[in-house]
Order: structure tokens, then sequence, then C-alpha cells
């Protein structure tokens, strides 16, 4: 979960009351956050630059000796990632504020700011958001607050700026209409943000190769032939996201007006991330919480108006919420718990029993009507629920299979057999190609939009898995024995969700001598431990030859339990072996433990 850090006294003073260490720690345990640790500016620039600040000390510099608070915020609470959020958050949870109404409003020109996109920026990054904040006020802790807010969510929300990323300028410097276009880097030419000297894309990427700040972010567009880029109607560049903004149009004390322009592979975190910055700086601006939107026309010549600060609404039960916390309390007073969550609500419908919320856009995190049943809990006090014995004794177990699966593993390991455990996600090639079947003859669960080639089926056997991990441990002494006792996924149209889960066994010898009647041992005492003798007929078990191409022509037999095909073993076809990057022979068995159970 991230944390930030905020100065203690900047935070009572926006908050009107001092609190002790353990008071505030407190209060942050009833609000569902934690305070994480009490230091200082000095201690944390001694432990970050070291020597460098005892010298500067020393020789008399200033060294500031500010407390810092460093607190922990739910990864989903991107309001909560700057001052201005959580001490409005608090503020509002104690009853010292009202909640915060957010609103749009009209230029005084009549006519909105503009943003005009062209076809280019598909190639690269095809989406842009903005907002104006008019007559705001910023001082250094503001400022610097603006600033580690767009950080912060930098590094969580826009997955270090290559979803979304953050752009701010001093509207009084540049002109609109403005266009965010997509070059070739060298015909973008413009002074990055605190240099004295003009550069084009090109050098720019050279001269932040080495820049501790900026590196991680080069790669997201590096190697592209074009680069995105916001100008405005005089040429002027604002910004080359998600890089650098320009120097030109950058943030002083003085500025007055902030255009915010987020670019972004997608568009919803754009959203979010805009509604996040400007509801949470538009409380420096007068009148307070409010937002200039801007028009963004599309490169299909549609234009969408942002921000739209949408305030959502959910119906929800209030018998339910209280069932599922545990407490009863009337509604009047579960409206007046919502409304410390900075949730308002009013009844719903005849039955009394339902709950309008309305959801504003700094909460985005609230998907559900049990994120309403979170917060609920979060203001009653979870302390303050009732400890209650259940209205009904029952008794947890293992299931059976789970249970048969941990008696056998002990069984392999007794055998000499190295327990491994590997991915339920593989490759097509993985249990298609490589073992010398095609996957289009495979029940197999594909992934709709596998983020990596390793990952783009569910498996259906274990094979593979156990192939990997010997042909990542080849150094190690023959021969190498292994087991998995795991899940394979079939397809099951008689299932609601078209799948179903199977446990299975499977277990190698791979060593200088194929190993077969070791593998066919281990099978006869499976077979030992479930209790199953062997015989022809329907009352034991027996083994048939059988063809698959995965096996060596006539080294492959089926296992047979009650007349009905439970697995098979047998040595691996040198090209399985081939293509798993294996020298030496490998048999392998692989049986269902479910019907055993």
């Amino acid at each position: 979960m991230p944390t930030i850090s905020v100065k203690r006294d900047e935070l009572f003073e926006v908050m009107q009351h001092t609190y002790e260490d353990e008071e505030f720690d407190e209060l942050c345990f009833q609000y569902g956050i934690e305070l994480d640790e009490v230091t200082t500016e000095k201690a944390i620039a001694v432990k970050e630059q070291g020597e460098s600040v005892k010298r500067k000390e020393k020789d008399g510099g200033p060294v500031s000796e500010a407390v810092l608070y460093k607190i922990e915020i739910p990864a989903n609470r991107y309001d909560l990632l700057c001052l201005e959020g959580l001490s409005l958050a608090l503020k509002v949870f104690l009853g010292k504020c009202p909640i915060a109404h957010y609103a749009l409003s009209q230029p005084t020109s009549g006519q909105r700011e503009r943003i005009t996109v062209t076809k280019q920026t598909g190639q690269i990054r095809p989406f842009v958001v903005g907002a104006i904040l008019r007559n705001i006020s910023l001082t250094a802790s503001s400022y610097a607050s603006f600033i580690e807010l767009q950080d912060k969510l930098h590094q969580n929300l826009c997955r270090k700026r290559t979803l979304v990323a953050i752009g701010t300028h001093d509207l009084d410097t540049v002109s609109g209409p403005f266009t965010y276009d997509a070059l070739p880097p060298d015909q973008i030419k413009f002074r990055p943000l605190n240099q004295t000297k003009e550069m084009t894309a090109t050098e720019l990427m050279d001269f932040y190769a080495t820049d501790s700040h900026l590196k991680p972010y080069l790669h997201i567009i590096k190697d592209s032939p074009v680069y995105p880029v916001i100008k405005d109607k005089n040429g002027i560049v604002c910004s080359l996201p998600p890089i650098i903004n320009g120097d030109h149009s950058k943030l002083t004390l003085n500025t007055k007006n902030v255009l915010i322009e987020c670019t972004a592979t997608d568009l919803h975190k754009a959203v979010v991330v805009l509604d996040t910055v400007v509801t949470m700086f538009s409380q420096h601006c007068s009148p307070q919480f409010m937002v200039e939107p801007v028009d963004v026309v599309g490169a299909d010549g549609n234009t969408i108006t942002y921000p739209k600060l949408v305030t959502r609404q959910m119906v929800v039960s209030c018998s339910h919420i209280n069932k599922r916390v545990g407490i009863n309390v009337p509604i009047g007073e579960m409206i007046e718990l919502l409304r410390r969550m900075g949730l308002e609500s009013q009844l719903s419908g005849p039955d009394g029993d339902s709950l309008m919320v309305k959801i504003p856009p700094t909460r985005h995190d609230i998907l559900h009507p049990c994120d309403l049943i979170e917060d609920v809990a979060i203001a009653y006090g979870y302390n303050n629920i009732e400890k209650k014995m259940p209205p009904s004794m029952t008794i947890g177990d293992q299931f059976i299979v789970n249970h048969v699966s941990d008696l056998l593993r002990n069984e392999m390991v007794a055998a000499g057999y190295t327990e491994s455990l590997t991915f339920a996600l593989c490759s097509r090639d993985d249990i298609g190609e490589k073992l010398r079947h095609k996957i289009e003859d495979i029940p197999a669960v594909h992934i709709a939009n596998p983020k990596s080639l390793e990952f783009q089926v569910a498996r259906t056997t274990l094979i593979p898995g156990l192939l990997k991990t010997v042909a990542s441990n080849k150094k190690m002494s023959l021969p190498i024995k292994l087991f998995e006792i795991s899940d394979v996924v079939l397809k099951d149209s008689t299932k609601e969700v078209g799948a179903r889960n199977h446990r299975r066994l499977s277990a190698l010898y791979y060593g200088k001598t194929s190993g077969f009647e070791i593998v066919h041992g281990l099978v006869d005492r499976f077979m030992q431990l479930v209790g199953i003798p062997y015989a022809k007929d329907s009352i034991g078990y027996h083994i048939r030859a059988h063809q698959d191409k995965t096996f060596f022509d006539g080294r492959c037999a089926q296992i047979v339990v009650h007349d009905k095909a439970v697995g098979l073993f047998g040595v691996l076809h040198p090209e399985v072996l081939h293509h798993f990057e294996l020298t030496n022979p490998c048999s392998i068995m692989e049986l269902d433990v479910e019907p055993f159970v």
C-alpha cells in the first residue's frame, strides 16, 4: 500500500486541531489508515543522502527539523494521497466540516479551451483529457503537495506512467486551442523543464539517459517512430508525455490558472486520475471546488468534455448492511455513518429500508455495495461491534480431495521424489506443439488477452510444467525424480463457467536410462495405497497398450481402473525432449486423483 509523508504541523493547521502522536495514531486507526512512522525531514535526508547532509549542517547550512507523519493509505483510496484529500476526509469524518460538492464552471469568455487530437497519436498514446483550475492560490506547501500527488499517482494508478501521464501548465503563459500530436522525435524541439537550452526529442532522450528520476520512463516511447507532444496554437511545446513538461509553461507560486492534461493508453484510468487531481486541488481555487472543463476533439471528429465529475448513485439495503457488519442501527444513524465517510444518502422507495447513496467523483474505489458496507463498518468502529456467538455451530473440515492429495504427497516423498509446484497457466505450444499435439484438438481454456506468451492458456496436463522444471535444473545430479499434485483446467459446457478443475498426479524419472520400470512401479504403489488390486476385470486395475504422440511408439500404456481409463505412463518421444531442451531419456506418468477420492 502507498505511504505518504505529510508535515505534522501543516496537517494540524489545516485540521484546526493539535493532536498528540498517540491521539492521531488512534484517529488514523478509526478511519482505516495507519500512522506508520513519526520522523523528521532531517532524519530522512540523513538516511537518503548520508554524509552530504552532515557536511551541510556542519558548515552552518539549514537542515529542516520539521516532524513528518508517514501514513499508510489503502491502495484504492487515491483521494487520500495528498494532504488536501487526507485532511478534508478526516475533518468530514470528525464532523468538523460539510461534505464537499464539486461542480463545473463555465469560462468567463463563454468559450471552453480545446485540445484537438490528431490521428498520429493512435500509434503510441491515443487518449488525452484535460481540465482547468482557475484563480488558484499556491503556497510552497501546496505546490509541493501538488507535485507529490502527481508522483504518487504516477507510481501506482498510472503504472509508472505507462497507462497515464499527468502534465500541468501555467495557462497564462500559453494560448489555446491546444493540439495533441505525435511527431518524429527530430521534429520536436523545446526547452525541457528547468533547463536552459532547447533540444530535440532525440537529444532529450540521450540527455536524460543518466537521470535517476526520468530514466525509468524513457523506454515507454524511446523506440517509437513518433513521440506524443502537446502544443499551443503558437506551436509552443507544453509537454512531451510521458517524459517531461516544457519549461515555458512551468508552474510557479505566482500561477493563477492551471491547465491539467493527462495523456493515456487507458481512457478510464485517465478520467480517474484527472478527477482525483482536480477535486483535490480545487480546494485552493476561488470559488472552492469549482473546475473549468476542457473540450477534447478526438481524431474521429467527436468532441467530449472533460472532466465529467460524475456523482454516481447506488441503492443499498439498511438491513443488509446491518446483517453483514453485525450491528443493528436505525436508518437515520446509517445515513449519519455514511456522511462521516463523505457519502450523502437518503431514503429510497416506500419500504423504509433502502438508501440511495450519492458517490462523489473522489470515490472511484466504490464499485459495489460491499464497498459501502465497509465504509459503514469503519464509521461505526470495528472495536464497537459487539462480539457474538454464531447462531449455528458448525465444524469445518478439509475437502476430501485435498486430504487425499496431502497423504499422497507424503508417500511420493517417501518414494524418493521431489515435489514441484508449477504455474497453472502456460503457452499454447507447451500443451500443443511441444507435446506433438494440435492445440485445436485440446479442450483448453484460452486467455482472451494474454499479457505474456508464457501464459496463454490454462494447463490441461501437468507434464509441461515438470519438463520445464527439469530443463531449469539440468545441472543437478542424475537421476532427477519429480512429482506434482495439482489441478488442471478442462472445458466443460455443463459447468456455469464453461470449465472445471481436475486434480491430477504426475511424476517423472529423468536419467541416463529411461526408468520406465520405475514409473511403472510408482503406478503400482499408487494403486496399493488407494486399495485397488491388480486384475483385468472390473474389480481392479490393469494397463493396456496405448498410442499417444507424446510418447515413444510402443512405450506407452493406459492405466485402466474399473474398465475406465484414468491415466497413462510411458517413455517420452525424443522430439518432446528436444522441444524442452532435454538430452536424456525421460519416463513420466499422469493420472486422475479424483476417481479414488
